[in-house]
C-alpha cells in the first residue's frame, strides 16, 4: 500500500504553501516588467501569472528594479499590477510509469490519462556525466537497416545527426529507429512538429508495439518558444533518468533547428545580439551543452544513444545549426532530396555520410566490405553522368566497370530491411552482392 500511495503523497508534499508575489509593472515587447521578485527569483526560474489562470513563462532577465519575464502564451488580458507567483527551478520529475506515455515539456499528459511525477526532481539543465569517468562507446547496435547494419553503423552510446530536408523521409526513418534499435527504452522529443502529425507518428509510425517502449515529449509548433525549448529539455532529463537506473536509452530528438529557432526567439526577447545568420552567440553552447549530455554513462549507469535531426534548406551543411552539431556528434547522415525522388529509401547519401564508430566496431573482414562498398558508390557517383549520357567506353575504367556491373543492385540492398540474423546477416548479404562469396 504505501507503494501504491506514495506518487500520490509525494504530489501533496510537493504543494507549496506560500510563494513569493509579484506585481506586472509593464506590459510589451512580447515580455513582462515585474517587480517585487528581483530578490529571490534567479535566471531561468518559472513563474505563474494571476491565480488558477494555468499561465506560466520563465524570467529572461534580472536588474536592481524589476525582472523580464517570457511568458509561455499570449499575453492578451494582462494589465498592470498582475499577479505573479515564484514557482521556482525548472524542474522535471520523470518515473518509470511514463513508458507508453505522450507528456508536454512541463510533465502534464496529453494522452487523456493521468500522469503521477516522480519522488526525485531533475534540473532541465543537468551537467553530462563527467569526461574522464565516462565509458567507451559500446558495442555496435542493431538497427533493422540494412544500410546501418553495415556501412554506418551506430554504436551503443553513440550520437548521430540526422540531415535532412523536409519531406525526404525523416520521421518515418526515426519510427524504425524507435521500433528496432536495440535499447531498453525510446526518449523521443518532437520539438516543433505539427499539432496533427503528433497522432500520427504515434500511431502509423511507431505503433501500439512501439509505443510500449517510448516515452514521447511534444511541444507543437504552435507553443511559445519557451515551451519549444524546453521540449528537448525534458526529453534529455527523461532519458537520464533512465540511464541513471542502469538502462540503455535511445534518445531521438526531432528536430534541433526547431530548438535553434526557439533558444533565438527566447535570447532576442531577453536582449541579446544576432550574429551568426540571425542566431545569438549564446545558440553554440546550449547546442553543445544538449548534445553532450547524452553518449555512454559512468560505470553504474546505462547509457544514452543519441540520433538529432537538422532541417537543411538544399542539404546546406554549413548552415550555423548543422555546422555547430555536426562538430560535437559522433557521426553524420545526410539525406538526400534526388535519392528520395528517384525512390530510394531511407534516402541517404552514403558517400558525404560518416560513422565515427568505425573502424572500431567492425571486424577487419567488415571493414574491407564496408572500404569496397564506399568505392563502389564513389566510382558510380564520379561516373554517373559520363554513363546515363552513352559517353564512357567499357573497360576505361576497371574500377567504374565493377561500379556499373554492381551498383543497381546494391543501391537496392541499402535500402531494405535487415534479416533476422540481424548485423552478421546483414554482412553477409552485402558479401553476397559485392560478389565476395
Amino acid at each position: 500500500m504505501t507503494n501504491l500511495f506514495a506518487p500520490l503523497i509525494h504530489e501533496i508534499a510537493r504543494v507549496d504553501v506560500s510563494r513569493p508575489i509579484g506585481r506586472i509593472r509593464a506590459v510589451g515587447g512580447g515580455t513582462l516588467a515585474v517587480r517585487g521578485l528581483q530578490a529571490c527569483a534567479a535566471l531561468g526560474d518559472r513563474i505563474e501569472i494571476g491565480r488558477a489562470s494555468h499561465r506560466g513563462g520563465e524570467v529572461i532577465g534580472i536588474d536592481a528594479d524589476c525582472l523580464t519575464v517570457l511568458p509561455d502564451s499570449g499575453m492578451e488580458g494582462l494589465a498592470i499590477g498582475a499577479e505573479i507567483a515564484l514557482i521556482g527551478p525548472a524542474q522535471i520529475a520523470p518515473d518509470d510509469s511514463w513508458i507508453g506515455r505522450i507528456i508536454d515539456p512541463l510533465g502534464q499528459p496529453l494522452d487523456g490519462r493521468p500522469l503521477f511525477p516522480g519522488l526525485h526532481a531533475r534540473s532541465l539543465a543537468a551537467a553530462p556525466p563527467p569526461p574522464a569517468r565516462r565509458r567507451r562507446l559500446g558495442a555496435r547496435l542493431s538497427t533493422g537497416k540494412i544500410a546501418f547494419d553495415t556501412v554506418l553503423p551506430i554504436a551503443q552510446g553513440q550520437r548521430i545527426g540526422l540531415f535532412a530536408g523536409s519531406g525526404v523521409g525523416k520521421s518515418s526513418l526515426l519510427g524504425a529507429f524507435a521500433r528496432a534499435i536495440a535499447a531498453d527504452v525510446v526518449v523521443i522529443a518532437l520539438v516543433g512538429e505539427r499539432g496533427r502529425e503528433l497522432r500520427e507518428f504515434t500511431e502509423a509510425v511507431l505503433g501500439a508495439e512501439g509505443m510500449k517502449r517510448c516515452v514521447i515529449v511534444a511541444a507543437t509548433s504552435d507553443r511559445s518558444p519557451l515551451l519549444r525549448r524546453r521540449c528537448a529539455l525534458t526529453g534529455m532529463a527523461v532519458a537520464e533518468h533512465f540511464r541513471d537506473r542502469g538502462l540503455n536509452v535511445l534518445f531521438l530528438a526531432d528536430s534541433i533547428t526547431r530548438f535553434a529557432e526557439a533558444h533565438r526567439e527566447i535570447a532576442l526577447a531577453a536582449g541579446e545580439q544576432p550574429s551568426l545568420r540571425g542566431y545569438p552567440p549564446s545558440l553554440q553552447h546550449a547546442i553543445m551543452a544538449l548534445a553532450e549530455r547524452a553518449g555512454p554513462g559512468m560505470d553504474g549507469q546505462g547509457d544514452i544513444t543519441a540520433v538529432f535531426t537538422v532541417l537543411v534548406a538544399g542539404s546546406d551543411m554549413e548552415e550555423p545549426v548543422a555546422d555547430i552539431l555536426r562538430g560535437v556528434l559522433d557521426g553524420h547522415v545526410v539525406m538526400d532530396r534526388r535519392i528520395a525522388e528517384r525512390g530510394r529509401f531511407p534516402a541517404v547519401d552514403f558517400l558525404r555520410s560518416v560513422s565515427r564508430s568505425l573502424p572500431a566496431v567492425a571486424s577487419d573482414a567488415e571493414n574491407a566490405l564496408i572500404g569496397k562498398t564506399r568505392g563502389i558508390l564513389a566510382a558510380w557517383d564520379r561516373a554517373e553522368m559520363m554513363v546515363q549520357a552513352g559517353l564512357y567506353q567499357k573497360g576505361s575504367d576497371p574500377m567504374v566497370d565493377q561500379a556499373i556491373r554492381l551498383w543497381p543492385a546494391l543501391d537496392a540492398l541499402l535500402a531494405e530491411d535487415a534479416p533476422k540474423a540481424g548485423i552478421s546477416g546483414s554482412f553477409d548479404r552485402l558479401a553476397l552482392c559485392l560478389g565476395e562469396r
